[in-house]
């Protein structure tokens, strides 16, 4: 895989669950941390999924003129800094969208240590980064984190007065269908994401046999 393509667990074009305005979302594939109670456990294994070019994902994230800003998240996106990073460079030549990119790293170790080497210029690309690892007990139910220990970091103030309220607004979360696979997008409010998994394991255990039921969040 070449520095410019991504191990891509999902994509989703044109949502409002995961950031201001209309956006679209890239989730790759793989993470080092394993936090638990993790929400996309099933994008947590370094594992092959969909192979694509930064340019082919670039222009799939544009495909519905109306979106106007993209969001990073995984997995583990600074693993895949320089394809994400280059996604964004050739978003930006078509639109001017914001960027908004989730990681478990602290902004400072990512500034001292990079894990990988496109690192710093992914963050010269993100507007919002949401820094550390998600941990349960502080699951709070607000804001666009996923709990209280993360931080909202503004790296140009591109969002920082667009009205949208990163670390205490109400959460919402969209739920796509396509076929037999499911998909939860946003940070869950309190419940939905049992309820959720509830749904698709009963779904699963009625499905006739030869007939695969997937989730992915």
């Amino acid at each position: 895989m070449s520095a410019r393509s991504l191990n891509v667990a999902a994509t989703r074009i044109g949502t409002e669950a995961l950031g201001p305005g209309v956006r679209s979302v890239l989730w790759v594939q793989g993470c080092p941390f394993r936090c638990p109670g993790c929400m996309s456990p099933d994008w947590i294994p370094e594992r092959a999924a969909r192979r694509a070019e930064a340019r082919e994902l670039a222009a799939e994230l544009l495909s519905d003129p109306r979106v106007d800003g993209l969001t990073f998240s995984g997995g583990e996106p600074m693993l895949q800094a320089a394809g994400l990073a280059e996604v964004a460079r050739l978003a930006r030549q078509v639109r001017e969208i914001s960027l908004i990119c989730f990681t478990g790293y602290r902004l400072e170790q990512l500034r001292s240590r990079p894990p990988s080497p496109g690192v710093p210029d992914l963050l010269a690309a993100v507007d919002v980064l949401i820094d550390g690892r998600y941990v349960a007990a502080l699951d709070d139910g607000r804001g666009l984190r996923g709990s209280s220990n993360q931080r909202v970091h503004h790296l140009t103030r591109r969002l920082a007065r667009c009205g949208y309220d990163f670390d205490g607004r109400p959460r919402t979360a969209e739920i796509a269908l396509s076929g037999p696979e499911a998909l939860l997008i946003g940070v869950p409010p309190t419940g939905l994401l049992a309820a959720f998994d509830t749904a698709v394991d009963t779904v699963r255990d009625t499905t006739s046999p030869g007939r695969e039921q997937h989730h992915e969040r």
